[in-house]
């Protein structure tokens, strides 16, 4: 048996543990495991002292393209996530013109084919406009599935009631991913917001805002029979909610909700600023119970990059949203260094979560047969993380400063070594993902 590539002498976490094993990659895919001879391989990779993962994928990022090429493009945010680590992504709607078409959703597909770096899918938004026809929008090529913003959005994309909210989530069959603030709360709040301060951000986009919606959405699901992902979460009492509705309600947590508090206002300020807000420190400790609980699913960036200059707007002039698919990896592997997760439960979260949830094919595994995704790191390896370091059009980080152990040092989408040690290494070669309900028939 020979093979394409041979990743020799890594320890590989997959189905069945932790342990030494060599990869043989052929046409892209996953061909054998276990030992191999090096001969067998057309190129031999030395991964000695490192750790090979399934292909990270990060459920939420937003690429801003087309409209908003000027903070990021699918181009550079997908450099970003390569760099990171990260070998797929699933980008979201709110863009200029949004993703609510089945045209805007193929201009997208095409823009990014062999274009972006990573591997890609787009959700489309669910809007009153197009509730009709969201079952056919889901199984269109290149698509992650439907978004629904139930809290302040991009226009049409907002859907603030509960019949709107069941008219659209009464059809799709795919799981549907959902911003949940409770809008009306937002709008009777507004006046809270204080200017000039960011810390107000939290107060006004309060703990009810968040939970009110979450139970308005889990009421809506069950008596639609729809499944639904909720991303985002940031408290303690939604947490405690939706643990009684876990047969059809996964969830999103993300690295920064789990390092960072409300306390980093005023070290960041609006650099800090993001929908949901980061909250107290107990907020924070409440969504690592849920990690430990198998309450949270999923973890995903939130990648929403921004400008300085448009972050440096003041409160609440500044946009919401930061940077963070370069980072998903290096932070929480710092977060497994410290004992805070398995490593196990990372790869869970990261790769095979979201395979199951989203119906991903031939993703989110090592395994004979699989797409040949791979996530490479040298799991003691300290490094600083600068702003200087970011491949985003935004150049920022909220994470400048922080040492962390744990950091990537490969990524390999299909069989492809695409960055190598900090380097890109091969050309642009991103492809749509394909997912179980909507594969073509032959």
């Amino acid at each position: 048996m020979t093979f394409d590539t041979v990743f020799r002498n890594g320890t590989v976490v997959n189905q069945d543990g932790i342990g030494p094993r060599d990869i043989g990659v052929r046409h892209g895919r996953i061909a054998m495991i276990g030992r191999i001879d090096p001969s067998a391989g057309g190129e031999v990779v030395d991964c000695t002292g490192l750790t090979i993962l399934p292909g990270v994928v990060d459920t939420q990022v937003h690429f801003r393209e087309p409209g908003g090429e000027h903070k990021e493009d699918l181009e550079t945010g997908s450099r970003a996530a390569v760099m990171g680590g990260v070998t797929a992504v699933f980008e979201m709607p709110n863009t200029n013109p949004l993703t609510i078409t089945p045209e805007a959703l193929a201009d997208k597909v095409a823009r990014g084919t062999h274009r972006m770096h990573s591997d890609f899918a787009f959700f489309v938004g669910g809007t009153l406009e197009n509730a009709g026809d969201v079952a056919e929008l889901e199984r269109l090529p290149g698509a992650a599935g439907i978004k629904i913003f139930m809290g302040s959005s991009t226009g049409k994309l907002l859907v603030a009631d509960d019949d709107g909210l069941g008219g659209v989530l009464s059809r799709p069959r795919r799981r549907v991913s959902i911003h949940a603030e409770d809008e009306p709360r937002l709008a009777e709040r507004a006046g809270l917001r204080v200017a000039g301060d960011p810390a107000s951000h939290p107060v006004w986009r309060d703990e009810v805002t968040a939970l009110t919606a979450t139970k308005r959405l889990a009421r809506v699901a069950r008596e639609t029979g729809a499944r639904v992902h909720l991303l985002h979460v940031t408290t303690a009492e939604e947490m405690a909610f939706i643990g009684d509705f876990k047969d059809n309600v996964s969830v999103e947590v993300t690295p920064q909700h789990l390092t960072l508090a409300a306390d980093d206002y005023g070290r960041l300020g609006t650099r800090l600023q993001m929908n949901p807000p980061i909250r107290e420190a107990h907020h924070r400790a409440a969504l690592w119970r849920a990690v430990e609980q198998g309450i949270a699913d999923v973890l995903g960036s939130d990648h929403a990059p921004h400008t300085l200059a448009e972050k440096a707007k003041p409160y609440p002039a500044s946009p919401s949203g930061m940077p963070g698919v370069q980072t998903l990896v290096p932070v929480m592997l710092d977060h497994v260094a410290a004992g805070r997760l398995s490593l196990e439960r990372f790869v869970d979260m990261t790769s095979a979560a979201p395979a199951r949830l989203f119906g991903m094919a031939g993703k989110g595994r090592i395994a004979v047969g699989y797409d040949a995704d791979l996530t490479v790191v040298d799991l003691g390896r300290r490094v600083t993380i600068a702003d200087a370091m970011m491949a985003s059009r935004a150049g920022w980080t909220p994470y400048d400063g922080m040492t962390v152990t744990g950091w990537p040092v490969g990524t390999v989408v299909r069989g492809r070594r695409v960055m190598w040690e900090g380097e890109l290494t091969a050309p642009s070669t991103g492809e749509a993902v394909r997912f179980l309900e909507a594969l073509p028939k032959r």
